[in-house]
């Protein structure tokens, strides 16, 4: 790009002219106010020359020609260093006038992205800006080292009506009159003078004038006095001379005063002077001057006045720069440079470096150079001080639009950025919205340094008092913030725009502003309080109540949003409806009527001609009844916000296909994104006609989150749509936001979905029955074991009769209904065994309903009339520790309706089992008796602080009963278990069942055994309702877990809370029942045995030897079938005690010792074995005569006997336990056996059974 034709270009050309320092009388510059303008102001117009089209010759003989020239008027009282406060406050005006003129601007909406990336650089960087900046540099005319700004001329002016004009001339240029740059020799006094007459016509005629000149030139020179003419007009017609200032407003000739006496003949002829001026005198007098400067050469250094060499090199320098000998001066500021360097004249050489670098872009030259001599420049202006920061800036300035002119923007927004940190808030603010720019114009923009500088800016704006301009440079910086999750300086910028909006008065604007800010939870709290209370204040200011679309205060979190209706499907409580849909169908299965069709909703069951088909994906709802609306709130700010009156918007429908336009269209309007346009809040809020809607008032602490319900009744048929939600801040803003449905997300077909989706658009339905119920007191949380008698309390609030009820229960294991009505009983008395003949036999259940869920129908003479309550008994067990979720669905017919022919109650109760009691068993046989065995009890407390009574241990089944150890008389030493305390109770069972026990039961067995020492004999019955079904499931539910052998019984330990324990007030009604089920005998066999026959035996041995006949029963403990091989020895066993020590072979008869072992004691069962053979010699008292081995085969559970005989040959005591059991376990179906097995590797002796026979009379 040419140099000239550049913004820099042009600025030099303007702005680095000749000056010609003007000196007037009084009356000359009164003559000039007649028209309102000072004669300096009358002669700038016309110092322009766009074409003038002069040749010039400086040091070279070859000529050019000027085509631009201007001259710069001074005064002379002007000519001189301005001082700097009094410099800033003539630059104040510019910023100022320009705040005024930005208000209208403000008012129209921020800027966008794309739209400020398409504006030209014209258009981003404002008018006055320049202006600014022009000024700015003027502040710094007339300096010390530097020449452009000495005058080139001194234009002397006398008014005609002076008297004495040329002694008048004289006292002008006379040297107290003078600027004191010029007495002080740092400017050339001797200057070109040229002196003028100016003639006032309306003062007298024009040949006085005429009479002056003549005399003038007599003395002063023929060429260097001139006459001008003004106010040529009279003052009547000067009222229409405006326009002849037309042609010359744009030059900035402007009468500020109305009254105009200058017409266009007077123009003409400023204008003429003007030219004459410049080309002849002026022109002429630089050429002259720079020729001879050329010339001249000295070699001594006496300081830096006009007359030392380096001054006149820097006027010959700043010349050619004036007349556009660039070539020429760049040599001279060359030449300077070096030697102000040497002499360490810092602002002198930072001024010719900057004039080097200005004469290098204007040659179009080196791009280096020039940007070198403006670093070294700048760098030491600011190294002088405070004396050159100024100059720094003007420096800045030059070198900053050098960059741009080159497209480099990146690089001179840096320049602005430096220059700003020299200059006082109000001119850093301009030059920080310059640098602002650069980076938005830089290839590619740099969109973040762009808004971070334009906040900079606006900040030194609203320090210097600057309010629009702050409030512009941040509104432009908005767009950038928008799209990046800079929270803090977004929030920075939204305040401080809304609030400077509120100081000027726009108070909607502010508000819309401080919206952003409100719930800006990552602020401190003194923070969020400022934003807060400015918000409400600037509302307050309008006077009326604010409507927000969206508010954020507080946040509703859309995603918890849940409707909550009912349509045949009532529930009891807001929890019950979280619970899935599949398990509530899985419950209801087979309790509600059946149906061939899956249908996704309750209209599907409607006919094809009804008017509700095609709202079938609407949800329904019932008149009269309410639809709840559950909603998170949040409280984004760390201090606490009040919020009142939030309820729902809504609108009602009483025809089906008038609502269908109206919904689609509020849908639509619904998800616009903006702040007070939409519905009507206020028409939507209630129709009191067609709906009512609840109101709730609230406070949420710091970061509090609140779930809360609000409900809509409608109350008559139709559609009704809900609409979204109000709510009020400081009873003066009002909030409201829109529910957004998403009709993209379907269910599949056949699918039932979750009821958190959003459907807000509902069918209403005329008034329905309906029951509402509930377990009153159920426990949310109990001990294992723990049995208590509940109701189920519902009531009927229709005028319809309720009847047809069925109840399905999930988890029978927990709860049971009552068999009757009956709620009045006393428990636990009413549990109580009437008769102890009664037996413990629990009936069997083998329907798989009562294991996945028990349903329940009531009797069909039970029904609920309108208005009426009905009670039914409920029992509760808690059978094992744990959490667990209980479901309870009750069904009821709806007569009369053809909307609706049935409804259900669903309910739904979380229960904590904590533990209480752990009960095991340890069954042992007894090697005495076949079908006895001793059990060992072990109860140990889990509870931390809470203490039971044990009261009764049972047995279940008839065959089976209980008794105490011959040497106790209870079962348990204690009848209270402390807290983490730990007791073991030993006892005998005994099975009457068996066909291999035919003795009367005694009466120390009892299949129900009281354990508590005080006076309560009361017995509670296990084989009645409900301990007998909630058995029958503990015995479902451990039948899943039983391993290993076959289960001997059931056994069912009641305890009950012992006095003073914490968990309730009444431990009497306290009851516990701890069901064990599918005990076993430990023994390491499969099989038992025992061998039967007479204790003692008479017999004349004198006659023959006696036959005693026994009998071995043999029992199969196992689960599989066993074969069994009896085998009997003769032979003497060894004896380990005698009553008399002597030898055997002197032993008379078969006298032994006879030591009983202790039955509590498991027998040892050493296997393998055997008896050592007597010798020879020896003489067995007894042998056995009947088969030596015999085999026989057993299925699980059974027994058999082995008849065998004994021929004894003597009296005495004998062991009858030389023989052997060898017994083989069958495998299993599709077990393979091992044939390699041996019948010894499963055997043992046999049991001791003595007999003694005497000798009879």
């Amino acid at each position: 790009m040419d140099p000239l034709r550049s913004y820099l270009g042009r600025l030099l050309l303007e702005e680095i002219t000749p000056v010609v320092m003007v000196l007037t009388t009084p009356l000359a510059e009164a003559a000039c106010r007649k028209s309102g303008l000072s004669f300096v102001d009358m002669l700038s117009p016309f110092a322009l020359f766009k074409k003038i089209d002069v040749p010039v010759r400086t040091a070279s003989e070859v000529p050019y020609r000027l085509q631009m020239f201007k001259i710069r008027m001074v005064y002379a009282a002007d000519v001189r260093k301005q001082d700097p406060e009094v410099a800033d406050e003539r630059i104040k005006p510019v910023v100022s006038e320009a705040n005024e003129k930005a208000l209208p601007d403000l008012l129209a909406d921020p800027p966008q992205l794309q739209d400020v990336l398409n504006k030209p650089e014209a258009e981003l960087c404002p008018l006055w800006i320049k202006k600014f900046n022009r000024e700015l540099m003027r502040t710094l005319s007339f300096s010390e080292h530097e020449t452009f700004d000495h005058p080139v001329a001194c234009l002397l002016v006398v008014s005609s009506m002076d008297k004495e004009p040329i002694s008048k001339f004289v006292d002008l240029f006379n040297t107290n009159q003078l600027p004191s740059l010029l007495n002080e020799g740092i400017m050339d006094p001797q200057i070109l003078k040229h002196y003028l007459v100016l003639h006032d016509q309306q003062e007298g005629p024009q040949e006085i004038a005429v009479n002056v000149l003549a005399e003038m030139r007599s003395t002063l020179g023929l060429n260097d006095c001139k006459l001008l003419c003004i106010n040529s007009s009279t003052e009547e017609d000067g009222s229409n001379a405006d326009d002849s200032w037309l042609p010359y407003k744009a030059l900035g000739l402007n009468n500020n005063e109305g009254a105009c006496f200058l017409n266009t003949d007077d123009l003409n002829e400023i204008k003429d002077f003007m030219q004459d001026f410049a080309s002849n005198h002026i022109i002429p007098y630089m050429e002259q001057k720079i020729r001879v400067l050329n010339q001249q050469v000295a070699t001594t250094r006496k300081g830096y006045t006009f007359t030392s060499i380096e001054s006149q090199i820097r006027v010959l320098g700043d010349f050619a720069f004036m007349l556009r000998d660039y070539e020429l001066a760049l040599s001279n500021y060359r030449l300077l440079s070096t030697d102000y360097k040497l002499d360490k004249a810092w602002k002198r050489f930072a001024g010719v470096q900057e004039m080097s670098g200005l004469c290098y872009f204007m040659l179009d030259q080196s791009r280096k150079d020039a940007e070198y001599c403006m670093e070294n420049a700048f760098s030491t202006y600011l190294r002088i001080g405070s004396s050159g920061q100024r100059y720094a800036t003007r420096c800045g300035l030059w070198w900053a639009e050098m960059l741009k002119t080159r497209g480099q923007y990146r690089e001179a927004s840096n320049v602005y950025f430096r220059i700003s940190n020299e200059e006082p808030s109000l001119h850093s603010a301009v030059l920080l919205e310059q640098a602002a720019c650069c980076y938005l114009l830089s290839s590619p923009p740099m969109l973040r340094k762009y808004g971070f500088h334009l906040i900079l800016a606006g900040n030194s704006y609203y320090i210097s008092d600057q309010k629009q301009h702050a409030v512009r440079a941040y509104r432009n910086a908005l767009f950038v913030y928008k799209q990046y999750p800079w929270s803090y300086i977004n929030d920075h910028v939204h305040f401080n725009v809304g609030r400077w909006y509120g100081v000027l008065g726009i108070f909607d604007v502010a508000i819309k502003h401080l919206l952003e800010v409100i719930a800006c939870s990552h602020q401190s709290p003194t923070t969020q309080s400022v934003f807060l209370n400015d918000f409400f204040h600037f509302v307050q200011s309008t006077g009326k109540k604010f409507d927000a679309y969206k508010l954020q205060l507080p946040v509703f979190n859309m995603s918890s949003l849940r409707v909550i209706y009912e349509d045949n499907r009532t529930y009891t409580s807001d929890a019950d409806v979280d619970v899935s849909e599949s398990t509530w169908q899985e419950l209801e299965e087979e309790m509600i009527p059946s149906s061939s069709v899956v249908r996704t909703n309750w209209l599907d069951s409607q006919p094809k001609s009804s008017a509700l088909r095609k709202y079938k994906d609407s949800c329904v709802c019932v008149a009269g009844e309410a639809v709840k609306l559950n909603i998170e709130l949040k409280n984004p700010l760390q201090i606490s916000v009040a919020v009142s009156g939030i309820s729902l918007i809504c609108q009602h429908s009483t025809t089906l296909d008038a609502l269908s336009s109206e919904l689609s269209a509020l849908t639509m309007d619904a998800g616009e994104d903006k702040a007070n346009t939409g519905p009507a809040v206020p028409i939507l809020e209630a129709d009191e006609n067609n709906f009512s809607v609840s109101k709730l008032d609230i406070v949420l602490g710091g970061g509090e989150r609140k779930m809360v319900q609000l409900d809509v009744t409608p109350k008559v048929e139709g559609v009704l749509k809900l609409v979204g939600i109000r709510w009020t801040l400081s009873d003066s803003v009002v909030g409201y936001q829109y529910f957004e449905s998403d009709s993209r997300k379907k269910n599949k077909k056949g699918k039932r979905g979750r009821r958190r989706s959003l459907n807000n658009t509902l069918i209403v339905i005329k008034g329905l029955p309906k029951l509402t119920g509930c377990i009153a007191d159920m426990p949310a949380r109990a001990f294992s074991g723990d049995l208590q008698l509940l109701t189920l309390n519902l009531r009927n609030h229709s005028d319809y009769t309720v009847k047809g009820m069925k109840m399905k229960i999930s988890n029978p294991r927990f709860v049971i209904p009552g068999d009757s009505p009956h709620i009045n009983l006393e428990f636990p008395r009413c549990l109580t065994k009437h008769t102890e003949s009664e037996s413990n036999t629990v009936c069997p259940q083998n329907t798989k309903e009562s294991v996945r869920g028990l349903l329940f129908s009531f009797p069909q003479d039970i029904e609920i009339q309108g208005g009426a309550t009905l009670s039914w008994p409920i029992w509760l067990h808690a059978a094992t520790p744990g959490n667990f979720p209980l479901y309870i669905s009750l069904y009821y017919d709806i007569e009369g309706s053809s909307d609706m022919t049935y409804r259900t109650l669903r309910m739904h109760y979380n229960l904590e089992v904590l533990p209480s009691l752990d009960i095991s068993f340890t069954i042992s046989t007894c090697s005495s008796r076949l079908q006895e065995y001793i059990v060992r009890m072990d109860v140990m407390n889990r509870t931390p602080s809470e203490s039971f009574v044990l009261h009764q241990l049972s047995c279940v089944g008839s065959k089976w009963a209980v008794s105490a150890l011959p040497s106790c008389n209870s079962i348990s030493s204690v009848d209270t278990v402390f807290a983490n305390q730990a007791v073991s109770c030993f006892f005998k069972i005994k099975d009457f069942g068996t066909d291999s026990c035919k003795e009367a039961e005694s009466s120390s067995y009892r299949s129900d055994m009281t354990l508590c020492c005080g006076d309560s004999t009361e017995v509670f019955d296990i084989a009645r309702s409900p301990l007998a079904d909630f058995h029958y499931q503990e015995r479902y539910r451990q039948g899943k877990l039983a391993k290993g052998p076959h289960s001997l019984l059931d056994f069912v330990l009641i305890s009950k809370a012992a006095p003073g324990n914490s968990s309730k007030s009444s431990p009497d009604l306290q009851l516990l029942s701890h069901h064990t089920c599918y005990c076993s005998a430990i023994s390491q066999r499969p099989v038992w045995w025992l061998m039967e026959g007479p204790q003692t035996v008479s017999h004349d041995f004198s006659k023959s030897y006696c036959e005693v006949n026994l009998q071995l029963v043999v029992h199969n403990s196992a689960e599989q079938q066993v074969s069994v091989r009896v085998v009997t020895f003769d032979g003497m066993p060894e004896k380990s005690q005698s009553v008399h020590p002597q030898d055997s072979t002197n032993v008379q008869g078969g006298w032994h010792d006879v030591s009983l072992e202790n039955d509590i004691k498991a027998i040892s069962s050493a296997k393998g074995i055997h008896y050592e053979k007597q010798p020879s010699e020896s003489v067995s008292p007894y042998v056995w005569c009947s088969l030596s081995s015999a085999r026989i085969e057993l299925q699980p559970d059974n027994s058999a006997r082995v008849p065998l005989k004994v021929c004894i040959f003597a009296p005495g005591t004998y062991n009858f336990s030389n023989y052997e059991l060898h017994w083989k376990v069958n495998p299993s179906s599709g077990a393979q056996a091992n044939e390699n097995e041996r019948w010894s590797s499963h055997g043992d002796q046999g049991h001791p059974f003595y007999i003694t026979v005497l000798q009879s009379a």
